[in-house]
């Protein structure tokens, strides 16, 4: 009985984390990016690109596996993004907006305290690509 209990809870909570609505209220916020930041459940960076570079990194991040929009649009100049993790379907939040010369990006995690680094890798690739496709 104890066993199928636990087991209960565990799949309960993976259910949670996989199925957790997600409120663009919530997630869709000003990234507020004053400097490059390296945080234990995410990244900013802030970097020098008007809207060409807001909207190839757009196109970029949607080209992403297991990435979607969650609220926002170009027009809007603020986008939020949902990336999932491969096997449990973890869910990251990325708000990317643009400020006048500058785009903002702000990834973070909605479960946990720490991301292990996977939003700052994601973001380092996307970058990496944006920076490939401005050809500097």
């Amino acid at each position: 009985m104890i066993f199928w209990s636990i087991v209960l809870i565990v799949v309960g909570g993976i259910a949670w984390i996989r199925l957790a609505p997600s409120n663009p209220e919530v997630w869709n916020v000003d990234p507020m990016v004053t400097a490059d930041q390296d945080l234990a459940g995410g990244v900013r960076r802030r970097l020098d690109g008007g809207r060409e570079a807001f909207e190839a990194l757009d196109r970029i991040i949607l080209a992403t596996p297991r990435t979607e929009l969650l609220a926002g649009s170009a027009a809007d100049s603020r986008i939020t993004y949902i990336t999932r993790s491969k096997w449990m379907a973890f869910p990251d939040y990325t708000t990317v907006e643009l400020d006048g010369d500058h785009v903002e990006l702000y990834a973070r995690l909605r479960f946990g305290q720490s991301d292990m680094g996977v939003n700052k890798a994601r973001v380092e690739g996307w970058l990496a690509q944006l920076k490939a496709q401005q050809g500097s």
